[in-house]
């Protein structure tokens, strides 16, 4: 089988990694596998996309190959999935549906919305800006009124090429912090509790264990019966409104860090993987 990876990161990331003595202890061997190298030969295989971490660079190729995989082998997760996720467009089909998630205005590719007077109409003291398809803290800013004529110049940057969103900053992530839960296989394995990346605070991978609450977990839920696809994996992040209200930051069904050294996760992640595999058929490689 074969996990893709990125150019950036041919041996997967330090996170990634930790599934493969799982895997091999299962008798599966595992490659990571570079989702641009044309010499990769996926068909016939079991693809588990993983540090693709790239593709907010090259987002229709990255779509375009997983279309081209899931004609010759088994793409996890689903490549109509990966198209919908991978742009967080999908925010606002998700709030439409009852999904609470965190307010989001947004601005289309090719327009312009003056920064100061959104600040002023939404009566948001600081907002974060950023691309609607990107990854980790890429292109993503504080803006306030002091500082809107300057941002100002990055978000109409960004709009000549991809839409842009625009959504309070949850003071509620400083104190409480942001929690990401873990679904393996369709069931909740573990739960991390994030402090913000915008401050400095933490790198990815900088996350402590987390119990979730139950409206945490009804929520996470009600997120994923959403998507209403069979998942191998999803990471569910979410934080709350000034008002204690949790809400859906991200749905993470693409190439989510996993955070495998808790609870067993590298272990469990395997047999999910394993489990796949021998519903599709597919041999290891």
């Amino acid at each position: 089988m074969l996990l893709a990876t990125s150019a950036d990161y041919p041996r997967l990331g330090d996170d990634e990694r930790l599934v493969l003595p799982a895997l091999a202890a299962r008798g599966i061997e595992a490659e990571p596998a570079i989702w641009t190298d044309p010499d990769v030969d996926w068909s016939g295989a079991l693809v588990v996309v993983r540090s693709t971490w790239d593709y907010t660079r090259r987002h229709a190729e990255f779509i375009a190959w997983t279309e081209r995989v899931t004609s010759v082998a088994t793409l996890c997760n689903p490549a109509a999935v990966i198209r919908t996720n991978t742009d967080k467009r999908y925010l606002a089909v998700l709030e439409s549906a009852g999904v609470p998630v965190v307010p989001t205005a947004w601005i289309d590719r090719g327009t312009t919305r003056i920064l100061d007077d959104l600040l002023r109409e939404r009566q948001w003291p600081v907002a974060v800006v950023k691309p609607s398809i990107s990854a980790g803290a890429q292109d993503t800013v504080l803006v306030t009124a002091d500082s809107a004529a300057e941002v100002q110049v990055l978000a109409d940057a960004i709009a000549a090429e991809r839409d842009v969103m625009v959504q309070p900053y949850l003071r509620s992530v400083e104190g409480y912090g942001e929690r990401s839960l873990i679904y393996l296989g369709g069931e909740h394995t573990h739960t991390v509790r994030k402090s913000p990346m915008l401050a400095g605070a933490r790198s990815p991978d900088e996350v402590e264990p987390a119990t979730p609450s139950d409206d945490e977990i009804a929520l996470a839920e009600l997120a994923l019966e959403w998507v209403g696809t069979e998942l191998l994996y999803a990471r569910i992040d979410l934080a709350r409104l000034d008002d204690g209200t949790p809400v859906i930051m991200e749905l993470e069904l693409t190439e989510p860090r996993l955070f495998l050294r808790y609870a067993d996760a590298a272990d469990r992640f395997a047999a999910v993987i394993a489990a796949a595999a021998d519903s599709a058929d597919a041999l290891p490689r």
